[in-house]
C-alpha cells in the first residue's frame, strides 16, 4: 500500500499543501477531474441509496466541488467540508450547487445529529493519520471525526470513504476508531491485483450490520442493487432493546458485541454465555 513517491501528506497540513497552484489543477487538469469523478460515482453506488429519490449527502474534504457536482448530476443536495480555503474558493467560482463549509474534520463535524442520509469522501481520510503539530494525536483526531460523523448520520446510512493507506498499520488505526465511535462495516478494495487502478473503499453503517459489497475486479458480472433501509427518526437505545429480557442470553449476546465495536476487551462467546446460574446452598 505504501508509495514509491513522497505523500502529500508528508510535506505539511492540508490547508497549507493545498495552496491556490495546487486548487487550479483540480479545474483545469482533466485526468484528474476524470478521476475524481470516477471515484465520486463509485462512493455513490457503494452507499445504495433508494433509487428516485433525492438524498441530503455530506461531502468530506469536497475540495473544489468535483465530487459534488456529480451528486448534484444525480439529483442529490449535498454539503461540502474541506480545510483549505484556496480549494473552496475554486468551489466558489465554479458555482457549484452544494452547501460549503470551511472546516477541520479532526475537530468533528458540527451539524445536528441525524443530518445526513449518508456520506462519501474522496482521499481525505489518511490526512488525520499525520501529526502536524505536538499537540495533534492522529487516533484522538480520528475517533472525533468518526464519533461526530455517527452522530450527524441517520441511523441505518452508511458513509463511503475512499482513502489512500501509506500501510496496514496505517489503516488499522483508521478502522479502529471507526469502530470505536460506533461504526461497523469494512473495507472494499477495487482492482486489488492492479498497481494503479487499486483503490480502497471504507465502507461504514451507522445501523446495524448489512452486506459488504464485493470490490471491482476486471472480469466481474453486475451485481444486483442493493438499497440502504434509513429512517430520519432516531430510536433512543433503550427503545431498541425493549423486547430483550434484561440477563437473558439475547441481552447478554448484545451487550458483549455493543462492546467489541467500541474496541473493548470481551471474553468469547461459548455454549455457557448467559446461562443462569442455579444458586447455591
Amino acid at each position: 500500500m505504501a508509495s514509491r513517491r513522497r505523500r502529500p501528506e508528508h510535506g505539511g497540513p492540508p490547508e497549507l499543501f493545498y495552496d491556490e497552484n495546487e486548487a487550479r489543477k483540480y479545474v483545469r487538469n482533466s485526468r484528474m477531474i476524470d478521476i475524481q469523478t470516477r471515484m465520486a460515482g463509485r462512493a455513490l453506488e457503494l452507499l445504495y441509496l433508494p433509487e428516485n429519490k433525492p438524498c441530503y449527502l455530506l461531502d468530506i474534504g469536497c475540495g473544489t466541488g468535483l465530487s459534488g457536482s456529480y451528486l448534484s448530476d444525480e439529483g442529490h443536495y449535498w454539503v461540502g467540508l474541506d480545510i483549505s480555503p484556496a480549494m473552496l474558493d475554486e468551489a466558489v467560482d465554479r458555482e457549484i450547487e452544494g452547501d460549503l463549509l470551511l472546516g477541520d474534520m479532526g475537530q468533528g463535524i458540527p451539524f445536528k445529529p441525524g443530518t445526513f442520509d449518508g456520506c462519501i469522501s474522496i482521499s481525505a481520510v489518511q490526512w488525520l493519520c499525520n501529526a502536524n503539530k505536538k499537540s495533534e494525536n492522529p487516533a484522538k483526531r480520528l475517533y472525533c471525526f468518526f464519533a461526530s460523523l455517527f452522530s450527524v448520520l441517520v441511523r441505518g446510512s452508511r458513509a463511503v470513504l475512499q482513502l489512500y493507506p501509506e500501510n496496514s498499520e496505517q489503516l488499522e488505526l483508521i478502522t479502529t476508531q471507526a469502530t470505536k465511535a460506533g461504526f461497523s462495516g469494512g473495507m472494499v478494495v477495487d482492482y486489488p491485483n492492479s498497481a494503479k487502478a487499486k483503490k480502497f473503499y471504507l465502507c461504514l453503517f451507522s445501523g446495524p450490520s448489512t452486506f459488504i459489497p464485493e470490490g471491482l475486479s476486471e472480469n466481474q458480472d453486475e451485481d444486483e442493487p442493493r438499497e440502504s433501509v434509513f429512517t430520519n427518526e432516531r430510536v433512543p437505545f433503550r427503545m431498541s432493546r425493549r423486547g430483550m429480557v434484561r440477563k437473558s442470553r439475547a441481552w447478554v449476546l448484545e451487550k458483549k458485541e455493543r462492546h467489541r465495536r467500541q474496541g473493548r476487551e470481551v471474553r468469547p462467546d461459548t455454549q455457557y454465555t448467559g446461562r443462569k446460574r442455579k444458586p447455591r446452598f
